[in-house]
């Protein structure tokens, strides 16, 4: 079996400005063929990350690697393979969506074909609106052009900052999507940065969170948000004849922590109707049953911090 094959390597990048420190210590590997999630609450250096892996900026100390190939001494040669967006993406308004994508293929020196542009065009659902000005697109639909931008010149690697920001939730839906079929029909590597754990659940297969400038954890989201891995928040009448029964009980689960009338426990799904019973039977009781997945907990925190 053939070793996957690294897109992106990110190895203890530090980025200071000034005696502000943007990123302190990043490091995270993003395979071919990945939808990889770029985690972390806003402020933690996900977009200092990105903007130093498309060498919009020097990182301070660390490497990158990007196709096998150091980013410094490379540039040209891996510029040439990505496509991005970087906070929003930008067209002159008085002009069609056409117009657009063609002076942005003229500018990058990319022979398209007006074919090929109404292909893009279509791929990202905007089918019937490429005559239009741009004067007149919503918010969600100049995301799902900046997305068709990034395909002129048929990048391997797809780099989205915070692509869904702004959106309603038909938006958000149709930009997932689209990210989708970027990975499924067009065989493309995705780096996603995103705030919102749950929009990275739903699509990627790896993530790294960071936060203050660190990273903090990564790996396959399968394993990282385990639906059996559960701290499960009881609320109840008696916390102590509760503890004291789950104690004496042969289950397999563990009290984390005690508050006011709730207990948090860590236990898998399965259990949590036994318990309940176990609970009620001792006359307990149960007013409310509220799981967190451990991952979920953490990032919260890590939010309000």
């Amino acid at each position: 079996m053939q070793p996957e094959e690294k897109i992106i390597e990110v190895s203890h990048l530090v980025k200071h400005f000034g005696k502000f420190k943007a990123v302190e210590d990043v490091s995270f590997d993003v395979f071919r063929g990945d939808v990889y999630g770029f985690l972390g609450p806003n402020g933690a250096g996900k977009s200092t990350t990105i903007r130093t892996i498309l060498s919009l900026i020097k990182p301070t100390e660390g490497q990158i690697k990007l196709f096998g190939k150091d980013l410094d001494g490379n540039r040209s040669y891996i510029l040439k393979r990505i496509g991005c967006i970087v906070e929003k993406p930008d067209f002159y308004k008085y002009l069609s969506a056409e117009k657009n994508l063609e002076l942005f293929a003229r500018i990058s020196g990319v022979e398209v074909t007006k074919s090929k542009v109404h292909e893009i065009i279509e791929f990202v659902g905007l089918k019937g609106r490429e005559k239009d000005k741009l004067s007149g697109f919503s918010h969600g639909m100049k995301q799902r052009l900046g997305i068709a931008q990034t395909l002129i010149h048929d990048p391997e690697l797809i780099i989205l900052d915070e692509p869904t920001t702004g959106l309603d939730p038909q938006g958000i839906i149709d930009i997932r999507n689209l990210i989708l079929q970027l990975k499924n029909e067009r065989n493309k590597t995705v780096l996603l940065s995103s705030h919102i754990l749950s929009e990275i659940e739903l699509i990627a297969n790896r993530m790294v969170i960071i936060n203050k400038g660190k990273t903090i954890v990564q790996g396959s989201v399968h394993d990282l948000l385990n639906a059996q891995e559960l701290i499960v928040a009881f609320t109840v009448d008696n916390t102590d004849k509760a503890k004291q029964i789950i104690l004496l009980s042969s289950l397999p689960v563990s009290i984390e922590n005690v508050s006011d009338n709730v207990l948090f426990i860590h236990i898998s799904r399965e259990k949590i109707p036994v318990l309940n019973k176990l609970l009620c039977d001792g006359g307990i009781h149960v007013f409310s049953i509220e799981s967190k997945r451990k991952l979920e907990d953490y990032f919260l925190k890590l939010i309000s911090a």
